[in-house]
């Protein structure tokens, strides 16, 4: 497990934990990936490649649910590039539920027609080589894409993340703001993809398809920056 940065003394960093893989990885497509390396930890934000991922899945679990879309938006502090991005449905291990297809609003014949993930598993993992990935929620992307690897390739797929639910925590749940409200009576603020996006004044999308998410991610985080941060911003102040 990558530590966080108050910890790093006993445990390695990123950039250390990725040469390390890049050298012992057997599938050519994740050396490639771990090759890459991660941004300098100090390094400002404002100089790093991004990348907004999102994943709609069967459940909450990886360890029994499996994810039936991934979309992904390359982006920095400056431009939004969806014409660049990248969607895809795959076809889960096992049968959709109808809790899951309300949700997501994938049915089983979409699924049914699409290539199983270890298909297209090559062609995400280049798509993310070289650039941070921001998400809405970390518990989703990181887990459930390194459980695919290893069910399909038999190693690990981990690598630093942004998570701009965690970020908006830190104004909204956290600190002085939090005491206040709970002098009022005020409950806390819903940290949502769309709530938060509302305090910025974006615009309201459709919401659980993945590649729409993942553009929205990548608007929150570029308000997120010019609000609270700066493109000085070292990427260790941010990253997990």
């Amino acid at each position: 497990m990558i530590l966080g940065k108050h910890q790093r003394q006993a445990s390695p960093s990123w950039a250390d934990y990725f040469a390390r893989q890049a050298e012992a990885c057997k599938t050519p497509a994740l050396k490639r990936f771990y090759a890459a390396g991660v941004p300098a930890e100090e390094g400002p934000i404002g100089d790093v490649p991004l990348v907004a991922l999102d994943f709609e899945t069967t459940g909450m679990d990886p360890r029994e649910h499996a994810i039936v879309s991934i979309g992904l938006v390359p982006f920095d502090l400056r431009v939004i590039r969806p014409s660049a991005g990248r969607y895809w449905v795959v076809k889960p291990p096992r049968p959709l539920t109808e809790e899951s297809i309300a949700f997501h609003r994938i049915t089983h014949s979409e699924v049914e027609q699409a290539p199983p993930i270890a298909a297209i598993l090559d062609e995400v993992l280049s798509e993310l080589a070289g650039r941070l990935v921001v998400v809405h929620y970390r518990n989703i992307e990181r887990p459930f894409l390194d459980a695919a690897v290893m069910a399909n390739r038999g190693e690990h797929c981990l690598f630093p993340l942004i998570d701009t639910m965690a970020l908006e925590a830190r104004w909204e749940r956290h600190g002085r703001l939090r005491g206040i409200k709970r002098l009022l009576g005020i409950q806390p603020s819903s940290i949502r993809l769309a709530d938060s996006r509302g305090r910025y004044g974006l615009p309201h999308y459709s919401s659980h398809h993945a590649k729409v998410d993942a553009m929205a991610t990548a608007e929150l985080f570029q308000a997120q920056m010019a609000r609270h941060f700066g493109p000085s911003t070292p990427v260790s102040d941010l990253w997990i």
